[in-house]
């Protein structure tokens, strides 16, 4: 196994790559398909993760085969429990990151946020935000674990729970 962390490129055939695997991993998680509502990100990568300075989509590859992402972009949420609390000036968020299961637990994702949270720094946010979901068992110990501290838990459909760190 040689695994490369990189930036995706602004490349017709990768892009497809990645909306491929993503579209396949959430197929697996979730067990639905590209759905407009959730998925329109994937839909316009390009737009969301490749030509926005401030944004970006990270690979990891294993000789040439995606085998997991993450992405950054500002915050752009409008949840009304936020409001004037993060902004896209300040904040990133993060979005994406999904790794195929036979390459769970062997530190990629946290590589890959690492990477996020070095791109965060480097184009001056204060802070970085996700939400996850408490039905993903190993999600929020995961966040815990490089220091995201969870600000709201919802009582919602999907069991929300968002996070913020630092950085």
């Amino acid at each position: 196994m040689n695994i490369q962390i990189r930036e995706i490129n602004d490349d017709f055939n990768e892009i497809k790559s990645v909306k491929d695997f993503l579209y396949n991993q959430i197929k697996k998680e979730y067990g639905i398909g590209p759905t407009p509502k959730f998925h329109y990100d994937i839909d316009g990568l390009m737009d969301y993760y490749v030509l926005p300075n401030r944004n970006n989509l990270f690979v990891a590859i294993d000789d040439d085969m995606i085998v997991a992402t993450a992405a950054v972009r500002a915050y752009d949420k409008d949840y009304e429990f936020f409001e004037g609390y993060y902004s896209n000036e300040d904040t990133a968020s993060i979005w994406r990151l999904m790794v195929d299961e036979k390459y769970r637990r062997m530190g990629i994702a946290r590589l890959l946020v690492d990477c996020i949270e070095q791109f965060a720094r480097k184009e001056g946010y204060d802070k970085i935000y996700l939400h996850t979901h408490r039905y993903l068992d190993a999600a929020i110990p995961f966040w815990k674990s490089l220091g995201y501290e969870v600000t709201v838990e919802e009582d919602d459909y999907d069991e929300t729970t968002h996070m913020v760190k630092f950085v």
